[in-house]
């Protein structure tokens, strides 16, 4: 299995005695590293191998963490797999250790750039996906349909929006929505669907009746956006909502028209950027693109590069537009 690159592994902590091979189909037998360790088996991609003789019953460090314990002398260039180790039983949930050891300053990476998008909240997603999430589990069946509906109808139309993910949960309806702890779950939810792949902005699909409204999911400010749709209509930009148990949704199919309308609508205004407040909330399906630097390529979708752990986007900065 000859590597076609160079061999490639990532120590991930100096205190490591394995590291990671990053090489697509793994490094054969005999294959010599920078350090001048020979491989004496074939690791696969993503696979361990000891930088250093291994005594039996001494820990495999990675992130200068025990990930198990060698049942057996391990020679270095060996592949570390679970059948030579112990693995350490899972630790309950109570009683768990708090970390006590602070984290390295580590200096700021200067030159390095990836795909990405910038988001108006200084976050950076490298996929624009679509997200509808829900607040109760009873709208799930009718969200994955719509979901089914935009990737067959509406995303062939758009080339720069890479997918629609439905979020889904078993939480929202008859649930003690004020007890202790309660929090969790809705704070889980909420942080969820603030993904920097979902630039910021989500749709959210309410029942009606459901103990977790969309008000307490994501409250104001939760999602710092405008709805322009209405913008000079006089209408004073005034929030879509969108509840199954609305007049207006008669049946199944009519619930699930709405959604797809609602998407759609969104996808065809470039330049907004919209919001559906209360019940429903949705992504346009146009994303802020900074200018290009110098030697980004140039993809299908034109997205742009930035060094990682840039303070802010390059500038001057323009709205794609949603249609190719």
């Amino acid at each position: 299995m000859p590597a076609a690159h160079p061999p490639l592994t990532i120590r991930m902590h100096d205190a490591d005695n394995v590291a990671i091979v990053a090489n697509d189909g793994g490094l054969s037998a005999g294959t010599a590293l920078d350090s001048g360790l020979v491989l004496r088996d074939t690791v696969p991609q993503g696979h361990k191998v000891a930088l250093r003789a291994i005594a039996a019953g001494e820990a495999v460090l990675r992130y200068n963490v025990p990930v198990g314990y060698a049942k057996q002398p391990i020679a270095a260039g060996s592949w570390v797999h679970e059948r030579l180790l112990e693995i350490p039983a899972a630790r309950e949930l109570q009683d768990l250790p708090m970390a006590t050891r602070p984290a390295p300053q580590w200096e700021p990476l200067q030159g390095h750039t990836f795909e990405g998008y910038v988001n108006s909240d200084g976050s950076v997603g490298t996929r624009n996906l679509l997200a509808i999430t829900t607040t109760v589990q009873c709208v799930a069946g009718v969200v994955d349909i719509a979901a089914k509906r935009i990737r067959e109808e509406l995303l062939p139309r758009y080339p720069n929006v890479d997918g629609v993910v439905a979020l889904e949960h078993g939480y929202g309806c008859g649930v003690a929505i004020d007890a202790p702890g309660a929090e969790i779950p809705v704070r889980t939810l909420r942080n969820i669907s603030l993904n920097p792949n979902f630039g910021g902005e989500v749709m959210v699909v309410s029942l009606g009746c459901e103990k977790l409204q969309p008000e307490r999911m994501l409250p104001p400010g939760t999602i710092p956006l405008r709805d322009e749709r209405n913008a000079g209509s006089g209408a004073g930009g005034a929030l879509d909502v969108l509840r199954l148990q609305d007049d207006e949704h008669v049946g199944f199919l009519s619930m699930v028209d709405h959604i797809v309308a609602r998407a759609t609508s969104c996808a065809s205004s470039p330049g907004t950027t919209s919001t559906w407040s209360a019940a429903a909330r949705t992504a346009p399906r146009t994303r802020r693109r900074a200018t290009r630097p110098a030697g980004c390529r140039t993809s299908r979708r034109r997205r742009w590069a930035r060094s990682s752990r840039a303070a802010a986007p390059p500038s001057p900065a323009c709205c794609r537009p949603a249609r190719r």
